[in-house]
């Protein structure tokens, strides 16, 4: 039975190969005449450079390695750029279907509503989609029923194809486009939630997978340190070779986490107006970077005796781990500032479904103007929101025009969910949608999107403690066998008597060991975990990037720290001992 499901998975991935070698642009023959062929020769020239190479035998296997992954990489690169389609159609699609949802009910026609969705460069390969389907109806005059029935085949989403279908069909039946998406609210928010839950879960597996690969690379490198002891190898080779694979697979672990992970971003930080919150972010980031070049260049100086009173000055005292993160302990400054505001963003977004459904019911109730309803409902508390609503309240008041007042309003808030389902409210609006019904759907939909963004916290916060975690470890790991190797080296044991000459002449070889150039590449191994670890903690919960400041200042610290006391509790074990 093991055997059949085997070859039948093997089947499938076959045929969804060739599938996406039909589906390139370039065509199949150019591809691969172009790519396939060049990267295999490639692979063959790896191979005899490793048979012919006169290096270490770890080398010489890591050789061929690489021109595999790019013959692997060449072969695999139009399934994965399918996949990229598929991903980046699913990203999006829970706000297509809510803003397809809200034109729909509307008084414009269901050709216009495609047409508008056709026309929103946000969604990407579904605006796309939505372009073709347009296009069987205008250009090759098929029903939309037709139309859709047809993308439907074609499309690599599953999400996307079996809406088609099921508008295909619907729509066929008589049942008017708004009619079904509001039946389907439901279901797709279900769809949505299971689908954004099981994103989450496949991070919690990468998490464990991720603890498993840095422990032994990190078991890797103590053993790259050590063991040139006993061989005699080069140990400032086997120790890059090591820093390098270490690094790739971190590299790696992010782009995975990266694939894995909804692409649900929390800012809009869109080029357009100044807010106060960008000038925040662009000056506090200024004087963190300043600061740290000012930091270094001193340091530099002070540490060289290049300016008066250098002496007076104890750099020279402060253990060398702990220059680099003293250098960038100012991007802490901007790290804080874009945390402070992200969580102001989170606080906005909790309070705008409790917002938009108030506006919506008291314009429907009052039938009056949204500046006359947002003269009663900026009374109410809405926490970090209540401030824009006071100032789209005065914007419209002054007969700005409402198009640029809302604007104004989703630029100083800068969250993206606020932005899109502002912007799905202000058009239903303008096309003469129910503002109850329109703000209902938008309240629902938006306040499901952030329960599951609570989820998401959560398991970044478990994602947090391991990298702090492993941190530590690693550090520790690194610099203790580093001092063991220095400790042994500082021995020499010569058994040229005692073994004969079969055994050679020495037990230990201490002759190649550079110990300053081993710890500058472990402290090159710490910057690049430390980089790299932050923007991978980035990914995982959708913030920005900003915010890695801290992450990568906090676990550079983490090593330094780690590092430096493993250094000296070794240092005084040796000296007791002696």
């Amino acid at each position: 039975m093991g055997i059949a499901d085997n070859t039948a998975a093997l089947g499938d991935l076959s045929k969804s190969l060739v599938r996406s070698y039909e589906e390139i642009e370039l065509p199949a023959r150019l591809y691969v005449l172009g790519v396939l062929v060049p990267s295999f020769l490639i692979f063959v020239v790896t191979i005899v450079a490793a048979v012919v190479a006169d290096v270490f035998l770890f080398v010489r296997l890591l050789i061929p390695v690489f021109g595999l992954l790019i013959f692997v990489a060449a072969v695999g690169y139009p399934r994965i750029a399918l996949d990229s389609r598929r991903i980046e159609m699913e990203n999006r699609f829970h706000l297509y279907v809510i803003h397809m949802t809200v034109l729909a009910m509307t008084n414009i026609d269901r050709m216009e509503v495609l047409r508008q969705l056709a026309k929103e460069e946000e969604y990407g390969e579904l605006a796309a989609e939505t372009q073709r389907v347009v296009d069987l109806v205008d250009v090759w005059h098929l029903s939309l029923g037709d139309a859709c029935r047809r993308r439907a085949k074609e499309v690599p989403s599953e999400s996307v194809s079996d809406l088609f279908e099921r508008m295909a069909y619907t729509l066929g039946a008589g049942q008017g486009l708004g009619e079904f998406l509001h039946q389907e609210q439901e279901v797709l928010i279900e769809q949505y939630s299971t689908a954004y839950k099981q994103s989450l879960g496949n991070l919690d597996v990468l998490k464990d997978l991720y603890l498993s690969m840095i422990i032994s690379m990190t078991f890797a490198l103590v053993f790259a340190i050590v063991l040139p002891l006993l061989t005699g190898d080069n140990p400032t080779l086997t120790v890059s070779v090591v820093i390098i694979l270490f690094v790739f697979v971190q590299i790696g672990f992010f782009f995975v986490i990266r694939a894995v992970v909804p692409d649900d971003p929390v800012w809009y930080l869109e080029d357009g107006l100044r807010t106060k919150t960008k000038r925040r972010l662009i000056g506090s980031t200024i004087v963190g970077v300043a600061l740290s070049v000012f930091v270094v260049v001193a340091m530099t100086l002070i540490f060289f005796e290049l300016v008066p009173g250098s002496s007076v000055i104890p750099v020279k005292s402060i253990p060398l781990l702990l220059y680099m993160p003293i250098a960038t302990a100012p991007l802490l400054i901007p790290g804080a500032v874009f945390m402070y505001e992200e969580r102001r963003a989170f606080d906005r977004d909790r309070a705008f479904p409790n917002f938009i459904r108030a506006l919506g019911t008291s314009e429907s109730a009052k039938q009056s103007t949204t500046s006359e309803v947002l003269a009663t409902l900026r009374s109410q508390d809405f926490g970090p929101l209540t401030e824009n609503i006071n100032d789209l309240y005065r914007r419209l008041n002054m007969r700005l025009s409402t198009e640029k007042s809302w604007r104004y309003f989703t630029e100083d808030t800068n969250t993206f969910l606020i932005q899109k389902f502002s912007e799905m409210y202000l058009v239903g609006r303008e096309m003469g949608g129910g503002p109850k019904r329109l703000g209902e759907v938008i309240s629902k939909n938006m306040s499901e999107i952030i329960n599951l963004r609570e989820e998401r916290r959560q398991q970044t916060t478990t994602l947090v403690g391991v990298v702090y975690g492993i941190t530590v470890a690693s550090a520790f790991a690194f610099f203790i066998g580093l001092e063991l190797a220095v400790m042994l080296s500082s021995f020499d044991i010569d058994m040229g008597e005692q073994a004969g000459p079969a055994l050679g002449s020495t037990l230990i070889h201490t002759d190649q060991y550079n110990v300053l150039v081993l710890r500058f590449l472990l402290v090159v191994a710490l910057i690049f975990n430390a980089l790299i670890s932050s923007l991978l903690l980035r990914v995982a919960d959708g913030g920005h990037f900003g915010n890695s400041y801290v992450h990568f200042t906090a676990l550079l610290w983490l090593g330094a720290i780690t590092g430096t006391i493993t250094e000296r509790l070794i240092d005084a074990l040796i000296s007791i001992d002696l």
